[in-house]
């Protein structure tokens, strides 16, 4: 009766056949036998030859701590999805070149292997770039110390430095293909191209690299409406990214690859937030109705995002189009889950919907897990930045600024994240000017005053005439390479040219590397140590304990009393915070948490609190509803 069931069903057509799989229940997760993976079939994709309709989310793995992995893939099912992508950040597997890391929380196969667990099918995006507001799209920063570095181009260098990661990546995923036995129905083709399309032999290499490395699966592109005639290929199935749908969209995605099946690669469930903004939000039934538009056209979908996560330490990106915008810390991108992976009403709806397509009734959604807030943080201890400088190792003297990629630290991989100290010796004062040249934010020290500071809008600051020589201290952030446009190329970081005073290009500087990591915070231990001053000055490091018992849980740190800085917890770096907003709380996993004390430092820029405060709700800004 079963057989004679099937052999109807691939009579139907078109979403009346996928629906009509769904009430039956006929395309399990774990099938006896494995042919021919992901197919077309017409307007319909096909798994083993049967009608399949793509109901996927996206799930980061670098963004959600490894313990927290299960939890998000079982809402996932539970939401009543099938699939799940997401991307592979180079930038955090080869941070040092040549000196790959697939551990931890970046163990890639472990993610799969719990995807395949749950009973998720994969689609891939291992880039080389990725976009997703994620420092340079992905792409490790060491790459800039060429001078004539051409990102996502045929760029000989770029293409060597490629070749290597693939190598590599590629041997670690081929394995978990569809065919082999595994998760991967579908690897993406880089992504987005059509929106950079600087190299019309690029996309072609990026698809023969896959191929040649043993990938077997449906390869697929990824673009918005202005990138699909760019983005695409031959022979491999082109996709879609928006938030509206356009009514002629699907009609100009058949024009230029005929009657294929229809996939809306990102179909953007929220959006992302910046420092300055407010927290942008997606109205929930405006959502709803798009997706049952999509599914109505018989199209399949990924949710973008099903959840967001965090950008831990310095990873958020930034966009640069008429305003350098950098990245929040959180990327709750008012998905369906919430940053801590808590249900919203764009869960619920979806599940709804999604249930309406399955015979049998969808998991119960797996319970949420308890926030507490634990007792206030007082922090006892207080250090000033220009006491520990020496915990960064000599200095680096040049006569003319050298931007921090090209820094001869890290094994001669230059520095990659955090903030960068040029020290010089001046005369007098008078006006002083950073000539475009400090990316992005800078503050400027004489004789350890405070005088003023730099950024894209802010380009002079004037210093008092005072006889004599006195040393000057320019601290620069990099607050977030751009992760999307044309402006990729141009992401070195510190001083990225001559700043000038009185009309003459200042020289001889001591470079010191500040990128925070975990040896400079260990480092610490064993600082001198005071109470705080009573103006609490920065910079500076502060530092307390927080005492928490098991289990524990989930909670938000309060940012609120402090103005820009990053926050330390038991050595991991939570990110960044700024009292210009939105968010004015940092998401803790209670994950990176141990009973009895744990350590936290604050370095505050500015001028610190005397306290930190943990609560058990986020503050992520006045809502913006995004249109």
């Amino acid at each position: 009766m079963r057989r004679v069931v099937r052999r109807r069903i691939c009579a139907l057509s078109g979403i009346l056949a996928v629906l009509l799989l769904y009430k039956l229940d006929l395309l399990p997760f774990k099938m006896l036998s494995r042919h021919t993976g992901l197919q077309t079939g017409g307007s319909l994709f096909l798994l083993e030859g049967m009608p399949f309709q793509i109901l996927g989310g996206s799930l980061h793995y670098f963004r959600v701590p490894r313990e927290y992995w299960k939890d998000r893939m079982l809402k996932m099912k539970a939401c009543g999805l099938n699939t799940l992508t997401t991307y592979v950040p180079w930038n955090l597997h080869e941070a040092a070149k040549g000196v790959f890391d697939f551990s931890g929380n970046l163990d890639l196969g472990a993610f799969l292997k719990t995807a395949e667990d749950v009973g998720l099918w994969v689609i891939l995006r291992p880039g080389p770039y990725i976009c997703a507001e994620w420092d340079l799209g992905g792409l490790p920063s060491w790459l800039l110390r060429d001078k004539n570095m051409k990102l996502r181009t045929t760029y000989p260098g770029f293409i060597a430095a490629f070749d290597a990661y693939f190598d590599h990546l590629m041997g670690k995923v081929v394995r978990f293909q569809y065919q082999k036995g595994g998760p991967i129905i579908a690897v993406q083709v880089e992504n987005e191209y059509g929106s950079y399309a600087k190299d019309s032999n690029y996309m072609e290499y990026i698809k023969m690299a896959l191929l040649k490395r043993g990938i077997v699966e449906m390869l697929m592109t990824s673009d918005n409406k202005d990138g699909l005639s760019s983005g695409s290929l031959e022979g491999v199935l082109a996709t879609v990214n928006f938030q509206k749908k356009e009514p002629i969209l699907f009609s100009y995605l058949d024009s230029f690859q005929g009657t294929v099946p229809k996939m809306v690669m990102e179909y953007w469930t929220g959006w992302f937030d910046y420092w300055g903004s407010d927290h942008h939000v997606f109205d929930a039934g405006q959502m709803l109705k798009t997706v049952q538009e999509i599914i109505k056209d018989g199209a399949s979908l990924n949710l973008y995002m099903f959840h967001g996560g965090t950008n831990f330490g310095f990873m958020n990106g930034a966009l640069h189009d008429t305003e350098y915008l950098p990245d929040v810390t959180s990327y709750d991108y008012d998905a369906p889950l919430t940053e801590a992976g808590e249900y919203t009403s764009k869960f619920h709806k979806l599940r709804e919907l999604f249930g309406s397509m399955h015979e049998d009734p969808l998991p119960i959604p797996p319970s949420i897990m308890p926030k507490v807030a634990y007792d206030t943080v007082i922090m006892k201890d207080y250090v000033s930045l220009w006491d520990v400088l020496h915990y960064t190792g000599e200095p680096y003297t040049s006569e003319e600024p050298i931007n921090m990629e090209n820094l001869p630290v890290n094994n001669d991989n230059g520095q990659s994240y955090g903030y960068t100290l040029y020290e010089t010796v001046i005369y007098g004062g008078g006006r002083f000017s950073s000539e475009g040249n400090v990316r992005d934010r800078a503050r400027v020290f004489v004789n350890n005053q405070i005088m003023g500071y730099f950024d894209y809008k802010n380009k002079e600051v004037f210093i008092p005439e005072v006889p004599g020589y006195r040393r000057m201290k320019i601290l620069v952030e990099n607050c977030g390479r751009v992760n999307y446009g044309l402006k990729v190329d141009e992401q070195r970081k510190g001083l990225v040219g001559d700043v000038i005073l009185r009309e003459t290009p200042l020289r001889t500087f001591k470079i010191y590397s500040l990128d925070m990591n975990t040896t400079f915070i260990e480092s610490l231990s064993s600082a001198a140590w005071t109470s705080p001053p009573d103006n609490n000055l920065g910079p500076a490091f502060f530092r307390g304990i927080l005492k928490t018992s098991a289990p524990t849980l989930d909670t938000y740190l309060s940012l609120k009393g402090w103005r820009k800085g990053v926050v330390f917890v038991n050595r991991r770096n939570l990110g960044r915070y700024w009292d210009i907003g939105p968010q004015s709380t940092l998401f803790l996993p209670g994950t990176w948490l141990h009973p009895g004390n744990n350590e936290i430092i604050v370095f505050e820029e500015f001028e610190g609190s005397g306290a930190l405060h943990s609560v058990d709700m986020p503050s992520l800004g006045r809502p913006l509803y995004v249109q």
